[in-house]
C-alpha cells in the first residue's frame, strides 16, 4: 500500500514539493530563478505542461520511494545543469524555464543556432548561414536582427552579449 504524499514535511531534499496548482506562483519563481521542483497534484487536477528538465510531476497518494526518486533525479540534473538550453519550436515559439515567446523565422533560426551552443560564442558567419542559407545578409542586417530578438528574449531572462569582432553569445541574465 502506498502512503500518500501530500505534505511537503515527510520527505527531506533541497528540491521543493508544491501544491499544483495553489503555488503556480511559487512555481513560476522557482522556474525563473532556475531551481528545480517537484509538483504535487491536487486530487482531480490535470497535469501541467512540463518544458523544462527542472520539474517533475506526481498524483496524490504517491509511493514515497517514487517521491524520492523523481526528487533525487531532479536534484541530480540541477547539479549538472548551469542553465538549461532554450528550446525553439518550428512554429518560432521559444521556451525557457516555463516561459514562452514568440519570435519570427529568421530569429527563430538565429536563436536556434545560439540556442545550440549556449554560453559559447557563435561567429557572426556561422549566424549569417544559419538565419538566411539561400543567400547572403550584411553585418547591419544580422545586427538589427540580433537587436530585435534581445527584446524579445529579455522578458525571458536570456541575453545576447556581442563578442566584437568575432561574433555572438547567448546566456542566462545575469550569468556574466
Amino acid at each position: 500500500m502506498t502512503a500518500p504524499v501530500d505534505d511537503v514535511g515527510p520527505i527531506a531534499s533541497d528540491v521543493p514539493m508544491l501544491r499544483w496548482p495553489a503555488e503556480a506562483d511559487r512555481r513560476a519563481h522557482l522556474a525563473t530563478a532556475g531551481r528545480p521542483r517537484l509538483l504535487v497534484l491536487e486530487p482531480g487536477e490535470p497535469p501541467p505542461l512540463v518544458w523544462d528538465d527542472l520539474e517533475d510531476w506526481v498524483r496524490t497518494p504517491a509511493d514515497p520511494v517514487e517521491v524520492q526518486q523523481r526528487m533525487a533525479t531532479l536534484a541530480e540534473r540541477a547539479a549538472g545543469v548551469v542553465a538549461p538550453a532554450p528550446a525553439v519550436d518550428a512554429d518560432g515559439i521559444v521556451r525557457w524555464r516555463g516561459e514562452w515567446a514568440a519570435v519570427p523565422p529568421i530569429e527563430a533560426r538565429l536563436l536556434a543556432a545560439l540556442a545550440d551552443r549556449l554560453g559559447e560564442v557563435v561567429r557572426r558567419e556561422d549566424l549569417v548561414v544559419a538565419a538566411w542559407p539561400q543567400g547572403l545578409a550584411s553585418d547591419r542586417t544580422l545586427d538589427g536582427r540580433i537587436k530585435h530578438l534581445r527584446r524579445r528574449l529579455a522578458p525571458l531572462g536570456l541575453v545576447i552579449r556581442t563578442v566584437r569582432g568575432v561574433g555572438f553569445l547567448l546566456e542566462a541574465e545575469g550569468a556574466a
